[in-house]
């Protein structure tokens, strides 16, 4: 019997849905995101009926879409582990759901959290496709850091054992879709893909070529990076359920310069959509800058706390609707509003605009070179003598006093470091274009590793 698989990757996220094709028409979705609409749509165009919706684990990155769907009519599916405050289908390890001729089987897989599920979709017993959620990935695992500290070691050893027992009796040629994959902080360095095959990961993975158990937790937690720290919250959100939205979430309210200033004045935090260009040009003081691209909800769930109010500054041409639901669907739902008018209202208004002095990273000749990238990414390759501190945990007072130019890879985390500095009252901060790749280029000079 022949199943379609159509995957909805969120590069921002780095994560992957998948919209199933079933039988007699029907379909199902593999952990969804809260933007769900688009599964809808894409079953519409194709003459699907989604009819359920299928949880691997509590998500911690995310707001699950599980129930915007369910409340739509779909049956969810999830791990009874889960202990879900709202009704749901709680799938206990080894549980089958007939799903007209096919069964997707609940494969117990914990590591990545206690509670994860992964699922096997059969024809008759001959194995069609496994949706390994977060244990096994494209050359990598998931991180098991994400509980606790004192659960972490468990957690990789269980990991350890699920890759082991539960999936090594699986065929080589099974295909794998996995919902974490490169640029999520649940995973630990992996490649570009997107799926694979049992067979392949047995070639090429180094996670499954270990078979000592204590090899494989020293190299699994020796590659943990950190991590936003809205994580803390979503797990527990999406086990009391979220609240549904519909397919129209709310729009963002234009609030008059007064309105935004009382607000502001309140304590909402001032998000600045815009170019770096544009920010660095003009900006409402103390404002934070975070470009909206693919990773801007990763970056607002690491700098701004989840419950403040969020009011914004735009370009007339970015796209409202889809900068409110990159918010919801990261849990981020007290959304004041946007500066109607945008810089140029508040500026007209007679409102203080602050500037920030950018340049290109070969043209910095003066103050301490401050590099605000990852520590994977620093390792890599760095400007010799420059300051390192990660983007997610920079501190003001722990940079050298005087002039600081501020670099990541193209300049957009550069930006929002400068205006954590702004705000911690610092002055005399330089904005960098470029990285070090491009410093190599207009320097010829060579960068450090390690």
């Amino acid at each position: 019997m022949s199943i379609e698989i159509v995957p909805f990757v969120d590069s921002g996220l780095g994560n992957s849905s998948y919209l199933v094709g079933l039988p007699d028409r029907r379909a199902m979705v593999i952990d969804p995101l809260r933007s769900h609409s688009r599964y809808l749509r894409e079953s519409e165009r194709r003459g699907w009926n989604v009819i359920a919706a299928v949880e691997s684990h509590l998500h911690a990155d995310f707001i699950s879409g599980g129930r915007e769907l369910q409340a739509g009519g779909s049956t969810l599916y999830a791990p009874a582990g889960s202990r879900l405050a709202f009704d749901h289908h709680a799938m206990e390890p080894g549980a089958e759901v007939d799903l007209g001729g096919l069964t997707l089987a609940a494969l117990p897989t914990p590591g990545h959290t206690p509670e994860h599920l992964s699922y096997l979709l059969s024809d008759g017993g001959q194995p069609l496709a496994l949706f390994s959620g977060g244990s096994l990935l494209v050359g990598s695992v998931a991180r098991t850091d994400l509980i606790s500290p004192e659960q972490t070691e468990d957690l990789t050893r269980s990991m350890y054992r699920s890759l082991r027992a539960v999936l090594a009796p699986l065929p080589d040629e099974l295909a794998v879709y996995p919902t974490h994959g490169a640029g999520s902080f649940c995973t630990v360095g992996v490649t570009t893909e997107r799926v694979t095959t049992l067979g392949a990961e047995r070639a090429h993975n180094p996670y499954l070529q270990i078979d000592d158990e204590d090899e494989f937790v020293k190299l699994l937690l020796g590659g943990l990076g950190s991590y936003p720290t809205y994580y803390r919250h979503l797990r527990e959100r999406n086990r009391q359920g979220p609240r549904v939205y519909g397919e129209t979430p709310p729009a963002l309210k234009e609030l008059t310069v007064e309105d935004f200033d009382r607000i502001r004045g309140e304590g909402a935090a001032v998000v600045d959509v815009r170019s770096v260009a544009a920010w660095a040009s003009g900006h409402v003081p103390s404002s934070l800058s975070i470009r909206f691209r693919d990773s801007f909800a990763s970056w607002l769930g690491w700098l701004v706390d989840i419950d403040a109010p969020l009011i914004f500054v735009t370009e007339p041409d970015q796209d409202r609707a889809a900068l409110a639901a990159r918010c919801l669907d990261i849990g981020y739902e007290n959304l004041a509003g946007e500066l109607a008018g945008g810089i140029e209202a508040w500026s007209a208004a007679g409102r203080p605009v602050s500037s920030t002095p950018t340049a290109s990273i070969g043209e910095h000749d003066g103050g301490h070179l401050v590099d605000v990238r990852q520590a994977s990414e620093w390792r890599a390759g760095h400007i010799p003598g420059v300051v390192h501190a990660e983007l997610g945990s920079l501190q003001a007072a722990s940079l050298p006093h005087g002039p600081v130019a501020i670099h990541c890879g193209q300049g957009e985390r550069a930006a929002t470091a400068a205006s954590l500095l702004e705000q911690a009252g610092r002055s005399n901060v330089t904005i960098l274009s470029g990285g070090p790749d491009d410093w190599v280029k207009t320097t010829n000079g060579l960068l450090e590793v390690g």
